[in-house]
């Protein structure tokens, strides 16, 4: 019951990054030289777009993570640390699907 849990979690976390990941996507578009906004206006929008374009990285890798994860579901070593080789705790993985460390490792 545990693993199907875990991949409902895992597969629908997957769904909620995607999104995410299209969403950020159109934000970080080019700031077109030619549009009518002040030059502060413009400062902002190229701050914006940078700040924009780390969290689409933070995501992107978040999706990597959750399909190695996915990938995973299953096999002998589904729930291992990558660092120790212990089990990470159910209730991490319920937490954060994409967790490849347990807490002791991550830390």
């Amino acid at each position: 019951m545990e693993t199907e849990e875990i991949r409902q979690n895992i597969l629908k976390e997957i769904e909620k990054v995607e999104d995410r990941i299209i969403e950020y996507k159109d934000l970080t578009q080019p700031v077109e030289p030619d549009c009518a906004i002040g030059r502060i206006s413009r400062m902002d929008a190229i701050n914006n777009k940078s700040v924009t374009e780390a969290s689409l990285r933070q995501a992107q890798n978040k999706l990597r993570n959750l399909q190695r994860v996915l990938s995973q579901l299953g096999t002998k070593d589904f729930g291992l640390c990558i660092k120790c080789g212990k089990p990470i705790p159910t209730a991490r993985l319920l937490y954060r699907p994409e967790s490849l460390t347990c807490v002791n490792c991550a830390n």
